[in-house]
């Protein structure tokens, strides 16, 4: 039951974070800058997320000077990775961004060898291989479809997939014994105040805020950063590690048939194929690195 429970609560979790490049869209429709709609999510999300931190009553045990500016310089990459992933869909249709900020994937496998010296498996590398061949398919390179796109918009796609793998790779790695909660609103903390630098020249546009904007941003934030952590909080603890990343890999289909019903962009079968080959990959390397694992173990 329990696990049941862990379930549903990732794959809500993913659902939710599948739906932010719909926000993002339209605000570009409204004719909001990147900046603006930057701005208004990283201030929003720090003020809702802590909210919930203090009402919540979470503790600061273990929380000091050091691992407090480590965690806010984590934090750093998640408005990174929103302006290169925002910044990528002024360029491309959304499907196609979502796809390349997915790369994070395989990404991540070769920062963990870099840094952390963990050669990956052979099952792993093989995992790499079919993500990229699910790429070929799902950018649509085989009909042509990505003729006269923006190089602008492919390099930011894929710089949002490297700014979100070393978040990944570094949440996991700094200060994992303070509370969730304070860790999370830390890291909007030292994201706001990036994005904050970052758009200086944008902030005197962004207030009064408008009603559209106000509401593009909201939906950003609760989608992004405050309901997907919760329900990831709730429900990561309920099933293992290689069971969770393969359930929130839901986000990759959710975010592009949310594009393709709201956003009305076309995706075709190809695409659809790319896509499932890519879930597959991330489920063959997550269950496959498991039983590599015991195997040596045994051994």
């Amino acid at each position: 039951m329990k696990i049941n429970k862990g379930i549903l609560y990732i794959l809500l979790g993913a659902s939710f974070f599948g739906f932010t490049p719909i926000f993002a869209k339209l605000g570009f429709n409204y004719g909001y800058s990147l900046g603006q709609i930057t701005i208004a999510q990283m201030v929003i999300s720090f003020i809702l997320l802590w909210s919930f931190t203090l009402i919540k009553r979470s503790s600061f045990k273990g929380l000091h000077m050091k691992n407090m500016l480590q965690i806010m310089m984590t934090g750093c990459f998640v408005g990174l990775t929103s302006i290169f992933y925002y910044g990528s869909m002024q360029y491309l249709p959304a499907s196609l961004a979502i796809i390349l900020m997915f790369q994070f994937v395989w990404i991540g496998i070769l920062l963990e060898w870099v840094f952390s010296k963990i050669k990956p498996a052979p099952v792993t590398v093989l995992s790499i291989i079919l993500i990229l061949i699910g790429v070929f398919f799902a950018s649509n390179i085989v009909n042509g479809d990505i003729q006269g796109l923006p190089v602008k918009g492919f390099i930011l796609g894929i710089l949002s997939a490297i700014t979100y793998a070393g978040f990944i790779f570094f949440s996991g790695k700094v200060a994992v014994n303070v509370d969730p909660w304070i860790r999370s609103s830390l890291m909007v903390t030292g994201s706001a105040i990036l994005v904050l630098i970052l758009f200086m020249r944008d902030i005197p546009s962004v207030l009064p805020l408008e009603e559209n904007l106000l509401t593009i941003a909201a939906g950003v934030s609760l989608f992004g950063a405050v309901l997907p952590p919760l329900f990831f909080a709730a429900g990561a603890p309920l099933v293992s590690g290689g069971i969770a990343n393969i359930l929130t890999s839901i986000e990759l289909p959710i975010a592009i048939l949310s594009a393709s019903i709201i956003l009305s962009e076309t995706v075709t079968p190809m695409q659809w194929l790319g896509t499932a080959i890519i879930l597959a990959a991330i489920a063959f390397n997550e269950l496959g690195t498991g039983l590599f694992r015991r195997r040596n173990k045994s051994a």
